[in-house]
C-alpha cells in the first residue's frame, strides 16, 4: 500500500500519429512531483500512462496500491498536455471517477485543470492545483494528513469546491509564486519508471535509447498564440553544473545514450550555454535534441556553443515564411534569421528542423507559398506542421473566442481541425499538410538515394543493405512524386472556397489580460 498514487492522463496509445512514431518519453513533470513528495517524507507510487493500454490499467494500479490520495499530476513539460487534447481529458475524467469509487481523495494538476478548474471539480476532483504544483501539493497533503493546522484558504495555488449559504461554488486561492532555485529540486524519481521497457522500445525502433530532461521552467517570449498557464512569462534556470550532474546520472544509472531537452527554449540565459559546453567538453556529455529560436541561433557563437555541448538536432519554431504572418503572431523573429539559422546549423553538422504553422488570421495563399518556398530553400532535416490553435489565456484566443463553437480542442495531435473561422476550411489545411509532406519526403528520398549510391564502396552484406535502403527510398520518391500533382490539384480546388477572410495583422493587446512581468534572467 502506498499513501499516494501519482499518475497522468496522456496515453500514447490514444494518439495514433505519435503511437506510430513511437518515441515515448516518461512523464517528467510527474516524476518531479514524486521526488518532491518523497523529499518531504511521503510514500508514493507511480502510474505511468504513457505506455499503458487504457484507463483500466489505472484502475488496476488503484486496486494494487490502495492509496488514500490519487493525484493526476500532468507532465507540464509535454507540449501535448498544454494543448489539452479531448481524448486525454476524457481519460482524466474516467480516472477521477475510478479513484472516487475506491474512496480516494482526488487531486489534479496540469494546464487544462488550471484553465478549467470548475470543469474538473465538476467531474469529481476534490482539489485542483493551479500552476506549478509541487509546493501546493505538499501544503495540501500536510493539511489533509494533519501535519499542519494551516487552513485550505491559506494554501496558495489551490482551487476546491465549497458551499456558501448552501450554494456550491468554486473557491480559488491566489496563485503561488513559482520556484526560482531549481537546483534545490531533487532529480526526477526515475526508479518508479519501467525504464527497461522504454529502453527496449527505443532500441528496437530507433537503435538508441533517449531520455528526457529539462534545464529551465517557462518562456519569457510573447508569441500571442502560445498558452502559458503554468509559468506565465517567467523563466527560471538550473545551473549548468546541476544539469550536467543529472545527465551523467542518467547515463551511468540508466544507460541513456541521447537526451531530449524538453525546455520551451534551451540555453536562453546569456552565458549559460557556453558554460555548459565547457563542462561537457571537460567531462563528457551526450548527444541531444532541443528547441530554440531563429533569433537566438543567429547570436554570435550560439551554434558553436551548441555543437560543443553535444547538440545533434535543433527544432526551431519557424512558423511561417511570411514576415507579415510572423509580425501578426508577435513572434519577434525575421524570415532572414530563419534562413541564416538553418544554414549555420547545417554548416556545423547539426540537424535543423522546422515547426510550421498555417491558418493564422489574415494569412493568404501567397503567404502559404512563401512558407513552402522557405522549406525548399532551407531544406530542413525534418518538419512538423500544425494549424493555429486557440488556447485559453492567449491574445489569439481572445481575438477569435466569439468564433469558437462547441469543439474548442483537438481530439488528438493529428486532428488539425480549424476551431475558428480561419482563412480556409479544415479540409484545405489537412490537404496542405499532405502536399507539403509529399514534396518534402520526395526531396529527402532523392537526397538519400544520391548519398547511398555515391558513397557505396562496400561489398557483401553491407552493400546489400545499402541497396535495400536505396530501393526503399526509390519507392518513396516514386510514390510521392506521382501523387503530388493530384494532391496539389485537390488543394487548389479546396482553396477556391475559402471559409472566411479574417484580417488581423496585429492583435489588440487590450483584448487580453496583461502578461505577468518577466523574471530577471
Amino acid at each position: 500500500m502506498s499513501e499516494i498514487l501519482l499518475g497522468q492522463s496522456y496515453y500514447l496509445r490514444f494518439d495514433p500519429k505519435l503511437w506510430q512514431q513511437m518515441q515515448p518519453y516518461a512523464p517528467l513533470g510527474t516524476l518531479y512531483a514524486a521526488s518532491y513528495l518523497r523529499q518531504r517524507g511521503y510514500e508514493v507510487a507511480l502510474f505511468d500512462a504513457m505506455l499503458a493500454e487504457s484507463e483500466q490499467e489505472w484502475d488496476l494500479a488503484l486496486e494494487k496500491h490502495n492509496p488514500k490520495f490519487a493525484v493526476l499530476f500532468e507532465d507540464n513539460f509535454n507540449y501535448l498536455s498544454k494543448m489539452c487534447l479531448l481524448r486525454m481529458r476524457e481519460a482524466a475524467f474516467s480516472m477521477i471517477s475510478m479513484a472516487h469509487k475506491r474512496g480516494c481523495t482526488v487531486i489534479l494538476c496540469g494546464a487544462d485543470a488550471t484553465d478549467h478548474a470548475d470543469l474538473y471539480l465538476g467531474q469529481g476532483a476534490d482539489f485542483v492545483l493551479l500552476g506549478e504544483g509541487e509546493q501546493t501539493l505538499v501544503d495540501l497533503l500536510d493539511k489533509l494528513t494533519d501535519r499542519t493546522q494551516q487552513s485550505l484558504e491559506a494554501i496558495a495555488g489551490l482551487a476546491y469546491t465549497h458551499s456558501a449559504n448552501s450554494v456550491p461554488g468554486t473557491h480559488i486561492n491566489p496563485r503561488r509564486p513559482d520556484l526560482k532555485n531549481l537546483d534545490s529540486l531533487p532529480f526526477p524519481a526515475w526508479d518508479l519508471v519501467d525504464v527497461a521497457r522504454y529502453r527496449s522500445i527505443w532500441l528496437e525502433r530507433h537503435g538508441y535509447f533517449s531520455m528526457n530532461m529539462v534545464t529551465t521552467r517557462g518562456c519569457p517570449f510573447h508569441c500571442n498564440w502560445c498558452a502559458k498557464p503554468i509559468w506565465g512569462q517567467r523563466y527560471n534556470t538550473r545551473s549548468p553544473e546541476n544539469v550536467l550532474a543529472e545527465l551523467r546520472w542518467l547515463q551511468q544509472t540508466y544507460q541513456a545514450e541521447h537526451i531530449w531537452f524538453a525546455d520551451d527554449i534551451f540555453g536562453l540565459k546569456p552565458g549559460w550555454l557556453s558554460r555548459f559546453g565547457e563542462l561537457v567538453q571537460a567531462g563528457g556529455g551526450l548527444p541531444f535534441k532541443c528547441l530554440s529560436r531563429a533569433d537566438l541561433l543567429t547570436r554570435p557563437g550560439e551554434v558553436d556553443a551548441l555543437k560543443r555541448a553535444g547538440a545533434q538536432t535543433i527544432w526551431m519554431g519557424a512558423e511561417s515564411g511570411s514576415q507579415t504572418v510572423l509580425d501578426a503572431m508577435d513572434k519577434g523573429t525575421r524570415v532572414e534569421q530563419i534562413r541564416a539559422a538553418a544554414q549555420q546549423l547545417k554548416a556545423a553538422g547539426i540537424r535543423a528542423c522546422f515547426f510550421l504553422q498555417f491558418g493564422y488570421p489574415g494569412e493568404t495563399r501567397a503567404d502559404i507559398e512563401k512558407t513552402i518556398q522557405l522549406v525548399r530553400d532551407c531544406d530542413p532535416d525534418d518538419i512538423g506542421i500544425s494549424v493555429s490553435y486557440p488556447m485559453p489565456g492567449t491574445k489569439f484566443f481572445s481575438a477569435v473566442s466569439e468564433q469558437l463553437g462547441e469543439k474548442q480542442n483537438w481530439h488528438d495531435s493529428d486532428d488539425l481541425a480549424m476551431l475558428y473561422q480561419g482563412p480556409y476550411p479544415t479540409d484545405f489545411y489537412r490537404k496542405l499538410h499532405s502536399v507539403i509532406h509529399k514534396e518534402f519526403r520526395a526531396r529527402k528520398a532523392l537526397h538519400s538515394i544520391h548519398r547511398l549510391l555515391s558513397g557505396n564502396k562496400s561489398q557483401g552484406p553491407a552493400s546489400q543493405k545499402i541497396q535495400v535502403s536505396a530501393l526503399r527510398n526509390l519507392a518513396r520518391l516514386v510514390y510521392n512524386t506521382l501523387s503530388l500533382p493530384i494532391a496539389r490539384w485537390q488543394l487548389d480546388k479546396l482553396a477556391a472556397r475559402p471559409a472566411a477572410v479574417l484580417s488581423l495583422p496585429h492583435l489588440n493587446p487590450d483584448q487580453a489580460a496583461q502578461p505577468t512581468p518577466q523574471e530577471s534572467l
